[in-house]
């Protein structure tokens, strides 16, 4: 059984390009790691050597600037963010408002998620190509393969995990993902420990409900670390080249419904959830959307709601930076295919699946949109990366800033009310009933301090 993920000859590819991205001289490791791919070792002589190679590039020095300018520690983040501007920044939600706009924001990322689903890991230029050969370019509903040719269907098929499932023509509810797994996993750990949860307790409920194969890169890594016993304040440390992924960044959504009108607390929930599988980076992009999500709960002014979200993450990282770049690129260009090859120029050297650029694409679809759902989850899907991740976000922040009552009902009725899961004891969970269960820990988990 081919176990992604947790190989060091694996490891070792992704953790040279995040090493550079950190500042550190790996130019020659990198050299010495190709000679001996091309020399065909056998996979225990390959193994060993991407042991050593890995410790090497750990004792490796990163940039002293960058890292004073990406902390991971929650009390320098908010030293170095505007975080203290919102830290009394609390605006209740009325009961019968608050339900409707977590469960709006449940919807909102279910269909978000399963609009990108069938083409994730396509990319861009395959998405336009399969919609386009059968007219349905510029997308405007949920992707079908009628009138798609065998061999385009050959050469970009859906993707394996849920994807024919969610085409058009079969959509009966929500299939299982990774994307609707976690605000499930972090409802559980709300429930059971309360507003006082550490990582500690993200684990154990990772560890009794969630399947490891159902887990991928930093999330795979820090279980298998827990499992090791490796200590809770180094998983996200060890053996972990999947640091700066998108991961963290789509496990934001239940901090933000619970602490709803206060983006503040919002992200240091998301902190405490990120921290056991991320660092710099990686943990900023669940602070922000975690913030983002709060904050839309209480206006529609889509560009108040990422100003404020921005406050809780360090001015001068480079999430911050890119989050800055993106909404300038989707303030400057009206046309979305300009703002994607202006985003695709700034950070395109990122993988596919990495925080920022990820980040940057869902922040100019929200730009872009404008408040409008369907243009923004459309727009944020035919970016490419990680499609279905980047819907799931952008449909959770617009579904609970308008709410379940002014949701298309082309996007949600498909869903059916019913939510595939492979978290154990929630397959066929009703969305109705999730969005209770949540908005019953609203009053808790807003004013905790």
């Amino acid at each position: 059984m081919n176990i992604l993920y947790l190989k060091p000859e694996e490891q070792i590819i992704y953790e040279i390009a995040q090493s550079r991205q950190e500042g550190k001289l790996v130019t020659e490791i990198e050299r010495e790691w190709n000679s001996l791919v091309a020399k065909d070792l056998a996979t225990v002589e390959l193994r060993s050597a991407a042991e050593r190679l890995l410790k090497q590039l750990e004792d490796l020095q990163a940039d002293s600037l960058l890292l004073a300018a990406e902390p991971s520690d929650l009390q320098t983040i908010r030293v170095r963010s505007g975080a203290e501007q919102l830290k009394d920044l609390r605006r209740p939600v009325s009961e019968g408002m608050l339900l409707e706009k977590i469960h709006g924001g449940w919807l909102g990322r279910a269909a978000g998620c399963l609009l990108g689903k069938p083409v994730e890991k396509i990319g861009r230029t395959g998405i336009r190509e399969l919609l386009a050969t059968n007219h349905h370019w510029p997308l405007s509903e949920y992707f079908t393969a009628l009138g798609v040719s065998d061999e385009l269907k050959a050469k970009y098929p859906w993707n394996r995990h849920g994807g024919p499932e969610s085409l058009k023509e079969n959509i009966t509810c929500m299939p299982e993902d990774d994307d609707m797994n976690y605000p499930i996993v972090n409802l559980i750990v709300s429930e059971k420990f309360g507003p006082a949860f550490g990582p500690e307790d993200v684990a154990e409920v990772w560890l009794r409900t969630l399947p490891v194969m159902s887990t991928y890169t930093a999330e795979r890594v820090a279980y298998s670390n827990s499992l090791r016993s490796i200590p809770i304040s180094e998983c996200a440390t060890t053996g972990n080249p999947y640091r700066e992924w998108i991961g963290a960044q789509i496990r934001a959504d239940m901090w933000g419904w619970v602490a709803s009108g206060n983006p503040y607390l919002a992200s240091e929930y998301a902190w405490r959830d990120a921290s056991l599988s991320h660092t710099r980076n990686g943990i900023y992009g669940e602070m922000f959307f975690a913030a983002a999500i709060a904050e839309a709960a209480v206006t529609e002014d889509i560009e108040h709601v990422l100003m404020s979200a921005l406050k809780v993450v360090p001015e001068e990282s480079r999430f911050a930076k890119a989050i800055m770049t993106a909404m300038a690129i989707a303030r400057e260009n009206r046309d979305w295919e300009t703002i994607v090859d202006r985003l695709y120029e700034e950070f395109g050297t990122l993988y596919w699946v990495h925080t920022i650029n990820n980040a940057a694409l869902v922040t100019a679809a929200l730009v872009h949109g404008n408040g409008d759902f369907e243009r923004t989850i459309c727009s944020v899907v035919m970016g490419g990366w990680d499609a279905d991740c980047n819907g799931a976000t952008a449909g959770s922040i617009l579904g609970t800033m308008k709410g379940k009552g002014r949701l298309p009902a082309k996007w949600i009725g498909p869903l059916n009310n019913c939510l595939r899961s492979s978290v154990m004891g929630f397959d066929n969970s009703a969305f109705d009933q999730l969005a209770r269960r949540t908005c019953a820990l609203h009053k808790k988990f807003s004013t905790h301090q």
